[in-house]
């Protein structure tokens, strides 16, 4: 279920200037609900008119009109190009984040799974004899980060680096939205790496 997404205002604005403000309204409620439900529109109008609590006969005109101007009736359901388009990376990245996981863990003995204040049933801690595999971690990065270049000078970045792996997979998720990685901005692998580019913060929003 995708509770977030960007959205552009500049493209918002330009596409929707001829809209009412009731227009308007319902048509980020049929957004919010295509990125909740990840699927197309209902065709069933009288259900979705429950859904968005629509109730007056405007307010019904008015959800006409939207799904008219941007959806597409197809046999499943009203699409939306671009929701369509979101859904699709995001699902992409959830992938890839599971993929990831896998190789980490996958890799690993359950000894090297145990956190380190877990106790056993004496209260005894249980102490962990394995060192992180660094190579493992490296691949789990290699699948998360969307620029694929470099990949021996990024191991090497890696490995002399030392990396916190949960950091690391946690910095990319919020950077792989952001203004400048959208734009294509996104540091070669090794630089990322060699720079600390994980310890970056994420951008502020003016609303």
């Amino acid at each position: 279920m995708l509770h977030y997404y960007t959205h552009n205002i500049g493209d918002y604005r330009r596409d929707t200037a001829h809209l009412s403000l009731l227009e308007h309204g319902v048509y980020r409620q049929l957004l919010d609900q295509y990125y909740l439900n990840e699927e197309p529109i209902t065709l069933d109008l009288d259900k979705l008119h429950r859904y968005l609590s629509i109730k007056t006969e405007e307010e019904k005109i008015a959800l006409t009109n939207v799904l008219q101007d941007f959806f597409i009736k197809a046999e499943d359901g009203y699409v939306h190009k671009r929701c369509d388009d979101t859904i699709q990376e995001y699902q992409g990245k959830i992938e890839k984040a599971s993929k990831a996981a896998k190789i980490r863990w996958g890799k690993q003995t359950e000894c090297e799974r145990i956190p380190d204040a877990m106790q056993t049933n004496n209260h005894k801690p249980l102490t962990k004899n394995h060192k992180p595999d660094y190579d493992i971690q490296f691949d789990a990065f290699w699948i998360m980060y969307p620029k694929k270049v470099g990949k021996e000078a990024a191991r090497k970045a890696w490995l002399k680096n030392k990396p916190d792996i949960d950091s690391v997979i946690k910095a990319i998720q919020w950077q792989e939205v952001s203004s400048q990685w959208k734009k294509g901005f996104i540091p070669n692998p090794s630089t990322y790496i060699n720079q600390h580019r994980w310890l970056d913060e994420p951008e502020k929003v003016d609303f």
